[in-house]
């Protein structure tokens, strides 16, 4: 999930150094919701964890 959330920041910043603001913007949230998803797992996972010990 790391990997598509650096994709999506990669082509956001490529997207906006040519200027394509909507695509940039896009990307951008894309990246976004795939972090918060991915840091909510996260913390599921430990909780998860500390429950089975």
């Amino acid at each position: 999930m790391i990997r598509l959330i650096v994709i999506f920041l990669i082509i956001a910043i490529v997207a906006a150094i040519f200027g394509f603001g909507g695509i940039a913007e896009g990307a951008t949230d894309i990246a976004k919701i795939i972090f918060y998803i991915f840091v909510v797992l996260l913390v599921i996972s430990l909780i998860s964890r500390l429950f089975r010990r």
